[in-house]
C-alpha cells in the first residue's frame, strides 16, 4: 500500500467517524449562508475522489457518479447551485458517496502506476495537477473538512 493510500484512509475514516450518526437536520445544517453543510461538505470530498479518479482514467460518468463529480466544484468553489439538494442529503446518500469515491480511488491510490503519477489533470480548484499532487491532495481533503465539521457539531445552534 503506498503512503498516499495511507494517509488517505485514515483522512477519509477521521472524517467518517466525525459525521457517522448525524441525522438529516445535523447534516444540512447550515452554521451561516455561504457555508458549506456538513452534508455537502461529505459530499463535495467524495466528489473530489470521484473527479480527481475520472480524469485519471479517462472516465466519463453518468447519473449519480457525474453528480458526485459535480461537488467538486459546483456551489463549493464557484457560486453555482450544489448539486444535491438538502432534501437529499441523508445518511445513507453519504454512505453511498463515500463508497462511491472510495471504489473509484482505491484502486489508484493503493498502488500508483508512473503513468497515473505522472498524469495530468484539472485540480477542483482550477490548475493543472499532476497524478500524484491529487493523491497528496486527496490525503488530507477530508481531514480539513473533518475540521470544519468539528467546528460546526459544536456551534451555537446545531441541532442536537
Amino acid at each position: 500500500m503506498s503512503d498516499f493510500a495511507k494517509s488517505w484512509q485514515l483522512s477519509r475514516s477521521r472524517l467518517l467517524d466525525e459525521i457517522s450518526g448525524l441525522s438529516i437536520a445535523q447534516l444540512n445544517w447550515r452554521i451561516h449562508p455561504g457555508c458549506l453543510t456538513i452534508g455537502e461538505m461529505a459530499l463535495h470530498v467524495a466528489g473530489v475522489e470521484v473527479y480527481f479518479a475520472g480524469q485519471l482514467k479517462g472516465k466519463q460518468f453518468a447519473g449519480m457518479e457525474a453528480r458526485l463529480a459535480a461537488c467538486a466544484t459546483e456551489g463549493v468553489v464557484n457560486s453555482n447551485a450544489f448539486p444535491f439538494s438538502a432534501m437529499e442529503i441523508g445518511p445513507e446518500v453519504v454512505r453511498e458517496a463515500f463508497a462511491l469515491g472510495e471504489s473509484e480511488v482505491r484502486p489508484l491510490i493503493e498502488a500508483p502506476t508512473p503513468e497515473i503519477l505522472g498524469h495530468e489533470l484539472v485540480s477542483a480548484l482550477g490548475p493543472l495537477i499532476s497524478g500524484e499532487g491529487a493523491f497528496t491532495r486527496l490525503g488530507f481533503h477530508a481531514a480539513y473538512h473533518q475540521g470544519q465539521a468539528y467546528l460546526i457539531k459544536t456551534a451555537p445552534g446545531f441541532p442536537r
